[in-house]
C-alpha cells in the first residue's frame, strides 16, 4: 500500500531548505564534535549522580551518538515520524497528495533544523530509515552523514549548538555540557522505563489513527486556516500575551476534538515531565562542574522567550509556546515532588505506566505524592 506521505520528498524538501547554520574552521568543527561526543559520554554518570539512577545510565553508555547538521536532523525526524505513523495515514485519491504532504512536512522541518540543540529519538529501531536526503552535505559541518537507527538514539546538532553559544557569549565547554546532559537525561528516563517508548507510541499512533478515521477533513482545515489568520492578526496587532493552548499551538488544536484533545492532553503531561525532569537535572550538575550553569540558564531562558515579530509568529503557530509550557510546568512539578520526597520518590514514576502524572496532576504535584506514595 502506498504511504500518504512521501517520506522521500520531505527529505529532500527539508534538506534543500535547511540553512546550513554558522561555518568555522575545519579543526573548530572538529573540535566541536569531538567535544560533542565527549561530553554525550560523560553526561549519564552525571544524571545518575543527581538522580539515583544509576543502572539506568550504566545501560545508556550502549546507545549510538550521532552528532548531525541539520539536513540529517530532518531525516532522522522523517524517518520517526515515519516508523510512527506506519500504516495509520489514509491515502488520498487524489493525485500528488503524497508528494505534497512531504514538501509540506519537509518545510515544516527545516523551518524547525534550525532551532533543535539535541534531541533522544527512543522510538526509531534499526532498520526504520527512509534513505539519505539528496540535499544534504555533511562536509558543511563534518557531522555524521549516515544515521542508521537503533532502539534509542542520541542527535547533537552541531551548528545549532555553535549558532546559540556564539549568539549567548556563552563557555563553549559549559554549553556543551549542558545540552548534552538534557538529552542524556532523557536517555536514562527511557532506559529506567523499558515500557515507556512503547507507552507513548501507542498513545501517539492511537490518536493519530483516531484523527485519520474521522471523515471531517475539511471543516478540520477550514478551523486550521482561521487558526492561522488569527494568529497572524494578534501578533501583527501587537498583543502582548499569547492565547494559552492545552495541548499545542493553534494548528493542532484546530484539527483536535474535545475527546482528542483529552488524550493529548495525558501524552503532554508525560512529556512536561520528562523535559521538566531533564530541565532540573541539566542545572543540578551545579558551577562545580559547570562554572557557568546559572548564566548559561538565564541566557538561555531570555532566548526561549525571543519577541520578534517572526520569532512569535512562528512559536505560536507551531505551539512552540505550549513547548516551553511543557518544560516549565515539567520542572514546577519535578521540584514539588523532590521537595516531597526526593529523588528516590521522583523515581517511583518509571516504575509503571500508571505512575506517571496525569495532566492534573503537573499541577499539582501533591496530589501525584498523595497516589503514589499515600
Amino acid at each position: 500500500m502506498s504511504s500518504a506521505v512521501d517520506w522521500q520528498v520531505a527529505v529532500r524538501r527539508a534538506g534543500g531548505l535547511a540553512r546550513p547554520g554558522p561555518r568555522g574552521s575545519r579543526a573548530e568543527l572538529r573540535a566541536l564534535i569531538q567535544v560533542l561526543r565527549s561530553a554525550a559520554a560523560e553526561a549519564p554518570g552525571h544524571v545518575a549522580q543527581i538522580t539515583g539512577l544509576h543502572d539506568a545510565a550504566a545501560r545508556v553508555a550502549g546507545i549510538p551518538i550521532y552528532v548531525v547538521d541539520r539536513p540529517r536532523w530532518a531525516e532522522a525526524n522523517v524517518e520517526m515520524f515515519a516508523h510512527l505513523t506506519d500504516g495509520l495515514l489514509p491515502t488520498s485519491k487524489l493525485p500528488g497528495s503524497a508528494r505534497l504532504a512531504g514538501e509540506e512536512m519537509g518545510v515544516m522541518l527545516a523551518l524547525l533544523a534550525g532551532k533543535v540543540l539535541g534531541q533522544f529519538d527512543p522510538f526509531t529501531p534499526l532498520g526504520a530509515g527512509v534513505g539519505a536526503g539528496d540535499g544534504a552535505d555533511s562536509e558543511r559541518t563534518g557531522a555524521d552523514s549516515e544515521l542508521t537507527g537503533s532502539a534509542g538514539r542520541l542527535l547533537l546538532v552541531a551548528p545549532n549548538v555553535l549558532k546559540v553559544e556564539r549568539e549567548l557569549d556563552l563557555d563553549a565547554m559549559d554549553f556543551r555540557m549542558w545540552v548534552c546532559l538534557h538529552e542524556q537525561t532523557h536517555a536514562v528516563q527511557f532506559a529506567a522505563a523499558p515500557w515507556l517508548a512503547d507507552h507513548l507510541a501507542t498513545r501517539m499512533r492511537a490518536l493519530v489513527e483516531g484523527i485519520s478515521d474521522t471523515e471531517d477533513g475539511a471543516d478540520r482545515l477550514t478551523r486550521a486556516v482561521g487558526a492561522v489568520v488569527d494568529t497572524l492578526r494578534s501578533v501583527l496587532s501587537g498583543t502582548a500575551d499569547a492565547p494559552s493552548y492545552d495541548v499545542g499551538g493553534p494548528l493542532v488544536e484546530a484539527f483536535l476534538t474535545a475527546d482528542e484533545r483529552s488524550a493529548m492532553a495525558e501524552v503532554v503531561a508525560v512529556m512536561s515531565l520528562l523535559e521538566g525532569h531533564a530541565d532540573v537535572v541539566m542545572d543540578a550538575v551545579g558551577p562545580a562542574r559547570l562554572p557557568s550553569v546559572r548564566r548559561i540558564r538565564a541566557s538561555f531562558e531570555k532566548r526561549r522567550d525571543g519577541t520578534s515579530l517572526p520569532d512569535v509568529a512562528l512559536r505560536r503557530l507551531l505551539g512552540m509556546d505550549a513547548k516551553v509550557a511543557q518544560y516549565r510546568n515539567g520542572a514546577a512539578f519535578v521540584h514539588g515532588v523532590v521537595n516531597r520526597v526526593g529523588h528516590r520518590g521522583l523515581n517511583a514514576v518509571w516504575d509503571a505506566p500508571e505512575h506517571l502524572p496525569s495532566a492534573a496532576e503537573v499541577a499539582d504535584p501533591e496530589a501525584w505524592v498523595r497516589r503514589v506514595h499515600g
